[in-house]
């Protein structure tokens, strides 16, 4: 079964698609806004994202392309109007099915399987144990990295900024996304953290021409893995 995060700031929906979707045996998790979306897109990296349009704090739409930046999560959009123009909006700006509510959780279900067919959700154990980036090595279980055959010490932070940059390798890493996931959800504007750990990174990996860990200024950071 899949990993769905929902984004919906309608409490009574969120809970009827937390209980729908946990009966059929998906593990669901649930956001209120836009902006607590993305971060958990980031920290908890879902099979699926169930995402309304009509959001406090942002449109659905910049949601969507948000998390685009980044990510190739499968993404269902919720909304309760079915007029073309959004519908096309949302398709261009990334998403890869539209509800329109009112909906049924059977329609929902088969609209979940479709997107997550062929990626793999039925494997026995999902958990990464290993990433590799070029000469650069992760050891996801013993929290251990080796870049060019030679062991690199970092701190537990250092090594959780290093294993998302690899998770997503070759894509823009927003300030949001990398303190979403390694500082929580509470953190959103705090980019000196990023930045700063970035540098000690840089340093120990003997990174200083930023050749490996890219800027993309204004933005956050990519990892970059040669052919």
């Amino acid at each position: 079964m899949a990993k769905i995060l929902v984004i919906d700031d309608d409490p009574s929906l969120n809970r009827a698609l937390r209980l729908g979707l946990q009966a059929g045996g998906h593990d669901v998790t649930t956001a209120a806004t836009g902006e607590h979306g993305i971060s958990q897109t980031a920290l908890i990296s879902p099979d699926v994202v169930v995402l309304d349009m009509g959001l406090p704090d942002m449109d659905g739409i910049t949601v969507c392309r948000t998390i685009r930046g980044w990510s190739d999560v499968p993404i269902i959009i919720l909304s309760a109007t079915g007029a073309e123009n959004r519908k096309v909006a949302a398709l261009d700006a990334g998403a890869n099915d539209y509800v329109t509510k009112p909906f049924s959780m059977p329609e929902l279900e088969a609209r979940i399987r479709v997107v997550t067919r062929g990626r793999g959700l039925d494997r026995d154990d999902p958990t990464e144990m290993s990433l590799t980036c070029g000469d650069l090595l992760i050891d996801l279980v013993h929290h251990d990295v080796s870049f060019g055959g030679v062991n690199v010490a970092l701190t537990t932070k250092e090594f959780e900024v290093l294993a998302f940059l690899a998770r997503h390798a070759g894509k823009t890493c927003t300030h949001q996304m990398i303190l979403g996931a390694v500082w929580g959800t509470g953190y959103g504007a705090e980019a000196q953290y990023v930045h700063a750990y970035v540098h000690r990174l840089r340093q120990k990996l003997n990174d200083e021409a930023a050749e490996l860990i890219i800027t993309v200024p204004g933005v956050g950071y990519s990892l970059h893995c040669p052919d």
